[in-house]
């Protein structure tokens, strides 16, 4: 139900704003039929459709027209929010009524919201025009003429605007204020209602009050279900085809489909959780399809016959509860499966699936009973006795369902407990508080109905129903959630002897890991949140209400000047994503493609990447920082700011940034460079924005602060000259021959094949220490990092000789 402020808006969203574009649409289909070609059926359906689609643009143009006056759409919403508060002060009202009003209620703070937002716009380009005329003269006569009358323009449109959005926003507070009270009024009515007791059951009295409006209650449904006898006969038989027709057709789309499943999950999704828990869901809608064409096909028979009098809106409705009451069967079924043990979704035992495979379809029918015996108590407007005797005896079955349930359960895992002690794994000890306190609700509900309070225990057993219903619903979507981003950790890889795609999981996995875990978490609190707010719908604040609530965050959070919304902010994070990742493609682009057809070396192409992704980062910041709304100026005054600060807490981290964009500029040092520095020396691996990662010989790494590299000596081993030096120096005996000495020295470094013979080695004579002669032997390698191996490799050669030397006669 539209309030007569929320009508225009309703026909605006299908009009066009003006004629002209009803007369190009118009245009545009007449070209069309023209295309269809020049037989007489095909030009007399083309211009009924040509009619038909300009009386619906006529009307749509001219009801689009009372939408663009926000002045008419408050005074609308104000008599209407007047008329509501009238109506809740002066008479009681059905429930049915209040729920209209809240809605009613929340429409009208959307509509309001709408007209603030567009006059906010407005407001912001007269201001923005009104400063572009320059500050105001100090006489109007100082001031040209024209200019004088659009500043004056400007500034009494300004200030309507500015009203308009006052109004607006007092609208918006007083209809919050009305929506509560009918919040309240609701609670209120809700608990009365709950704790409302009647006769008893066990009472001669109620049997008494049953029986007497039993006959009255007889005769209404005897004229409900006289259409039913004499039908007109009219279209019927047009109707029972379709309705035949449509059930065969769901029939055969139901195996179709089921085969498909079955094809799709076994060869298209990968081994795993992800199969199973996919199944379960695909089987749970899938319950959904037939049942709900055969409610369709009675609901569409019923319209070809005409039948009246509330037949017509119950079947409509049973299309819904039919739809909810097969889904309770499939989810039900889904999480058992009973005849698929392998594809099990929940770790029960296959005795106790068997067991209870019968009580999904059980609580389905009960589920789908009560709410037909509800309704047509409704329909026919049964008495207090009757309704009571409904809602106690539809209770009553699904109370008995699901005690039933919970102790063939028990009975079932008792029996296989009986034999051995480690044939079932011990229940864990929620899940038996979970049972115990089930029982106990259970049997409270079923005596508070014996006893007069069929309220109350009918809503503890429907609420028991629908906590179980949305439980599985929400085990199974997280199920889901988390085994899908699961799979997407484990990336294809192809086998190289078979050529077969296998999968296996990345063994590191970094983002990918990171994006999924944080996606998983990310659903599954959307899941839960879902689960919250249907489980708070029967207290009154129902999905709509609380979405309506949530919607009002669209209008954001001002802080000064600044306005962050969802959807900035959003757009703000997309904008910085969007560039982080055009910064990894160009990186990508200049290290593997550009870089390596040019003459620069390894280091100096690692340097210019690194350089490019800091200058990227900020470039992308500065961009999401636009996108949500801070100007760069204002970002340089935060800077500014922030400069006394950082100045004083922050000196060592920016030392280092700017010392390791020195490094990167001047490049005393670049990755691949063999330094000592302080008693450490290795490799350069990484030069970061803060440190540089230096790899020791024995495979360590060690984090130097940049400013190390600026500040102290450093000393670069291959910064010119890429070589090696390798020197051995042997004390030796004064009567040694230095000849053969010096001769043996040279063959091993010559026959070295890590040494180069370009510089060549030498031996020379040090000098005399004692009584020992100090021969020095030199040559060079290719690379520093070789010279302690080959340094090993000669002493041992050398060794090895002199000791055969003097054994030789």
């Amino acid at each position: 139900m539209l309030y007569p402020c929320a009508q225009p808006r309703a026909h605006a969203a299908v009009g066009l704003p003006d004629v002209r574009a009803h007369a190009i649409a118009v245009s545009v289909v007449y070209h069309l039929i023209r295309r269809l070609g020049a037989s007489a059926w095909r030009w007399r359906a083309g211009l009924r459709c040509l009619l038909v689609l300009s009386c619906v643009l006529v009307l749509g143009a001219a009801r689009a027209e009372p939408d663009d006056n926000p002045d008419a759409v408050i005074d609308s919403a104000r008599k209407t929010l007047e008329t509501l508060q009238r109506q809740l002060q002066a008479r009681e009202l059905s429930d049915a009524q209040l729920v209209d009003m809240r809605r009613t209620l929340l429409a009208m703070q959307q509509q309001a919201e709408d007209v603030i937002e567009q006059q906010t716009q407005q407001l912001q380009g007269a201001q923005d025009r009104l400063a572009g005329l320059g500050p105001a003269a100090s006489s109007p006569a100082a001031e040209a003429p024209d200019v004088a009358t659009q500043r004056k323009g400007l500034e009494q449109s300004t200030s309507e605007i500015e009203a308009r959005v006052k109004l607006a926003r007092l609208l918006i507070v007083e209809s919050e204020q009305v929506a509560d009270e009918v919040a309240v009024l609701q609670r209120k009515r809700f608990r009365d209602e709950l704790f409302e007791r009647t006769d008893s059951l066990l009472s001669v009295a109620f049997w008494t009050d049953l029986r007497a409006s039993w006959h009255r209650d007889r005769i209404r449904l005897g004229q409900l279900a006289a259409p039913l006898r004499a039908p007109p006969p009219g279209r019927v038989a047009w109707g029972v085809a379709g309705g035949l027709a449509l059930v065969v057709l769901a029939v055969a789309l139901r195996r179709a489909l089921g085969r498909w499943l079955d094809r799709f999950v076994t060869q298209r999704i990968p081994q795993g959780r992800l199969r199973r828990s996919f199944f379960a869901l695909a089987r749970s809608l899938l319950a959904i399809l037939l049942p709900g064409a055969v409610a369709y096909a009675l609901l569409f028979a019923c319209r070809q016959a005409g039948l009246r009098q509330g037949w017509e809106t119950l079947l409509g409705d049973a299309v819904g509860a039919v739809c909810f009451s097969a889904y309770v069967v499939g989810l039900g079924r889904s999480l058992l499966l009973a005849k698929r043990p392998s594809w099990r979704l929940l770790p029960l035992p296959d005795h106790l699936a068997h067991g209870l495979r019968a009580y999904p379809l059980l609580l389905g029918w009960a589920v789908f009973a009560s709410w037909l015996l509800q309704r047509l108590g409704a329909l026919v407007q049964t008495g207090l006795a009757t309704a009571v005797a409904i809602d106690a005896l539809v209770t009553l079955a699904l109370g008995l369902i699901l005690v039933r349930g919970v102790s063939r359960a028990e009975r079932l895992r008792g029996q296989a407990q009986a034999p051995s002690s480690d044939a079932t794994p011990a229940r864990p000890w929620w899940l038996s508080m979970l049972i115990v306190a089930l029982w106990l609700l259970l049997v409270l509900s079923l005596a508070a109905i014996l006893i007069g309070y069929v309220a109350l225990g009918s809503f503890v057993v429907r609420q028991a129903v629908w906590i179980m219903v949305l439980a599985g619903s929400a085990y199974l979507l997280c199920a889901v959630v988390d085994d899908a981003a699961a799979a997407w950790q484990v990336r294809p890889a192809v086998d190289v002897s078979t050529g077969d795609a296998a999968g296996h999981l990345d063994a590191a996995p970094g983002r990918r890991a990171q994006v999924a875990v944080l996606a998983s978490g990310v659903l599954r609190l959307l899941v839960v949140l879902v689960l919250l707010i249907l489980l708070l719908a029967p207290f009154g604040e129902g999905p709509s209400e609380l979405l309506g609530h949530t919607s009002r965050l669209g209008a954001g959070i001002t802080v000064g000047a600044l306005e962050l919304r969802p959807a900035s902010v959003l757009q703000a994070v997309l904008v910085f994503m969007l560039s982080l990742g055009a910064l990894r493609v160009l990186q990508h682009w200049l290290a593997c493609r550009y870089l390596p057809t040019t003459s620069l070396d390894a280091g100096m192409r690692s340097s210019l990447v690194t350089l490019l992704g800091f200058v990227g980062l900020v470039v992308a910041v500065a961009l999401g920082l636009s996108a949500v709304g801070l100007a760069l100026d204002k970002v340089a005054w935060i800077a500014s700011a922030l400069t006394v600060g950082v100045g004083f807490g922050m000196q060592a981290v920016v030392s280092n940034f700017v010392s390791g964009l020195i490094l990167l500029a001047e490049r005393p040092v670049k990755v691949g460079d063999w330094v000592a520095l302080g008693g450490v020396e290795g490799d350069i691996r990484r030069i970061n924005v803060r440190a540089t990662e230096i790899r020791m010989g024995d495979r360590s790494t060690v984090i130097v602060p940049n400013s190390e590299f600026i500040t102290k000596v450093v000393r670069n081993v291959t910064h010119d000259n890429p070589l090696g030096l390798v020197q051995v120096k042997l004390p030796l005996p004064l009567d040694v021959d230095v000849e053969r000495v010096r001769e043996l020295l040279l063959r091993a470094f010559q026959a070295h094949d890590e040494v180069l013979q370009d510089p060549p080695p030498n031996v020379l004579l040090d000098g005399v220490e004692g009584d020992k002669l100090i021969f020095n032997a030199t040559g060079f390698v290719s690379s520093p990092r070789k010279t302690a191996a080959t340094r090993s490799a000669l002493l041992f050669t050398v060794m090895g000789e002199l000791r055969r030397m003097r054994q030789a006669p």
